[in-house]
């Protein structure tokens, strides 16, 4: 490639090493850094996080920018040069709007509230954490102030995670899905045929669903030579570049969901990182299309192959050989049905496929009130469990597992939460087209065999990265827009045969 290009790519891989410092600060701090450390962390983080905005935003990577994009001007749309300039002058167009210090501060603000979310919920007191919470609200709201005039104040906040996507078009998304799937809960309660999750209740030594989960993840396609997994008090992916890709899970040593579940969640976001094509590696455009992207290959992962019947055919056996005594005697059917089972619960990490959304729409609520100024930091415990009874009829016995049960919003992550259901929807929409492109697929996965289906994922959605917008990617992968009936039909389908409804 011609020099003004190498100049800019020179720049670019520069400013993805300083974002790749502050992740490897962050995941130190969420995994073996003594608590002792916040303090200085918070300082060392905003330090690098005011460099790397001082480079992106700067005179002399913008001329960098101009210069490359001349040179380019003739080069095929879809081509990795043209892609990576209009992702940067996206970045630098986005962030040229936010002062270099309200970005320092944020981070500093953010990386002591996760320490302070971290006591918080162990210890049951939402108190510890409200005014760090409050400071966090507030900056929310200054930086959608940044992006002004908007239509809804969540919009910046949304745009953040999810390019190209507005407030009123998850309420749509929303008002389309909640219906229909509060109408299959109900039936599911009121004619289903019962299922037991006791099995899954049990005491399972806690190194061995480890090692079963590394087990798994590895049969998967999860690359330990570029990854490791550790834990964490909330799991999380982080990605340093192509070649060190790591993931977190956390234990329960009295119910195996937990970690095997999560575990497989967050090896589909690896996986996805691991898939970038290495021509976009020391880019941005490695942290994928988007959020909602990003977990549309988590929760496919977690859901559509890992809860699947034809996935248990393959690994149950090797289950019950690490818990013979707790699983030995199980059916296959019986435990397939319990780790299926729909009835409403108090944690999102651990909800059913069927009442996952509404776990997350609670939560949009909860957020565009924030943002809309309607609602106090406050008053969110009352607020949330009074959401909690209205959307799942349950009502928190304490805040750990209510309103401080997700570390998103310690990290400023408001805007985020509705990129999981938007995640399910793709996630079926790719998959649909994934069983078309390869009719042997289920067959395949019941003899443990992925090499099909994750080259499948890495041609068609991993290797791009953030060359193209989510939609874009969804329209070129599946040959339609945004749309909740695949996710429907496939929910309904699957517990309409687990609960005997048709």
């Amino acid at each position: 490639m011609t020099e003004k290009y190498q100049q800019f790519r020179k720049h670019v891989g520069e400013i993805f090493d300083l974002d790749a410092v502050v992740s490897v600060l962050e995941w130190d701090q969420q995994t073996y850094m003594p608590s002792g450390g916040a303090q200085v962390r918070a300082m060392q983080i905003a330090t690098v996080y005011r460099l790397w905005h001082e480079n992106l935003t700067g005179d002399e990577f913008s001329a960098a920018l101009e210069a490359a994009k001349e040179e380019t001007a003739n080069l095929d749309p879809d081509s990795d040069e043209v892609r990576i300039i209009r992702h940067m002058q996206r970045e630098v167009d986005q962030w040229r709007k936010v002062p270099s210090e309200w970005v320092s501060e944020f981070k500093r603000l953010t990386t002591l509230a996760h320490q302070a979310w971290e006591e918080a919920r162990a210890n049951d007191d939402f108190a510890h954490f409200q005014p760090h919470l409050e400071e966090i609200v507030q900056m929310r709201r200054q930086y959608s102030e940044f992006f002004a005039p908007y239509d809804h104040p969540y919009d910046p906040l949304l745009d953040y995670f999810e390019p190209g996507m507005k407030t009123s078009d998850v309420k749509a998304v929303f008002d389309e899905l909640r219906p229909r799937q509060v109408e299959l809960v109900r039936e599911i309660a009121e004619r289903g045929a019962p299922v037991d999750d006791a099995i899954l209740r049990q005491n399972f030594d806690t190194s061995k669903q480890w090692d079963f989960g590394i087990e798994v993840i590895k049969a998967l396609g999860y690359d330990f030579e570029r990854g490791r997994q550790d834990k964490a008090a909330h799991p999380f992916t982080t990605s340093f570049g192509i070649g060190d890709v790591r993931i977190t899970t956390r234990f329960d040593p009295k119910y195996i969901g937990t970690a095997l579940f999560g575990t497989i969640h967050e090896a589909g976001h690896a996986m996805y990182d691991q898939g970038i094509s290495p021509s976009l590696d020391r880019t941005d455009l490695i942290n994928g299309a988007s959020y909602g992207v990003h977990e549309s290959q988590s929760r496919m992962m977690e859901n559509l192959v890992g809860r699947s019947r034809p996935f248990w055919k393959a690994f149950f056996p090797r289950l019950q050989q690490y818990f013979s005594s707790q699983l030995g005697e199980m059916d296959l059917e019986t435990f397939y049905r319990a780790i299926n089972k729909v009835e409403p619960s108090l944690i999102r990490v651990e909800a059913d496929e069927a009442t996952y959304n509404l776990h997350i729409m609670l939560r949009f609520e909860i957020e565009t009130a924030l943002a809309e100024n309607k609602l106090s930091v406050a008053d969110l415990p009352e607020v949330w469990n009074s959401k909690m009874e209205e959307y799942l009829g349950l009502t928190p016995p304490n805040d750990a597992d209510g309103v401080l049960q997700d570390v998103h919003w310690s990290s400023g992550y408001i805007g985020y939460f509705a990129t999981y259901s938007l995640g399910n929807l793709m996630a079926s929409q790719i998959w649909t087209k994934m069983e078309e492109d390869i009719p042997d697929l289920t067959n395949q996965i019941e003899r443990a065999q992925f090499a099909e289906m994750l080259a499948w994922l890495r041609e068609n959605i991993h290797q791009h990265g953030a060359k193209f917008e989510p939609l874009e990617l969804l329209q070129r992968v599946t040959g339609n827009t945004l749309s909740v009936e695949p996710y429907l039909r496939y929910l309904t389908g699957k517990y309409e045969e687990i609960y005997k409804l048709s």
